[in-house]
């Protein structure tokens, strides 16, 4: 994978939950992690001392995360809507020259920010709700 613009990477949310995903718009900062807890089975048989993991075990999840500006009434009034529900939505985020990954997230985290002499600013984290699917670029 060649060096890509950070811009490229896109969070896009289910607006109607039919599939119809629309970009969140002003979105300056992107951010998807992917977890995996581990499951330790370490016994006092276990080789040398060493910690033994159970392979394909524990929890795996996702968060994402992103911060701009307002910039689409339509995609920040969605994300206002879906915090205060507490709904579970199906996003999308496009990683260029990677592949998409999309499913169900929480919205989580929802902060707005100002400064006297700035623009308008806010923040959103999301946390993994389901299975998530991935498809290659």
């Amino acid at each position: 994978m060649s060096v890509q613009n950070g811009k490229d990477l896109l969070i896009k949310i289910d607006t109607n939950g039919a599939g119809s995903f629309q970009t969140l718009a002003g979105l300056r900062a992107t951010r998807l992690s992917f977890n995996a807890e581990t499951v330790d089975v370490t016994s006092i048989e276990s080789a040398g001392g060493w910690r033994e993991l159970l392979g394909g075990a524990g929890v795996r999840s996702a968060s994402l995360s992103g911060s701009g500006v307002f910039r689409d009434d339509a995609t920040d009034a969605k994300a206002r809507e879906i915090f205060f529900d507490g709904a579970i939505q199906n996003f999308q985020v496009i990683i260029p020259d990677f592949g998409v990954v999309e499913g169900a997230f929480q919205l989580t985290g929802l902060e707005y920010a100002g400064n006297y002499n700035g623009e308008a600013t806010y923040e959103m984290s999301m946390a993994s709700a389901s299975q998530l699917t991935f498809v290659a670029a």
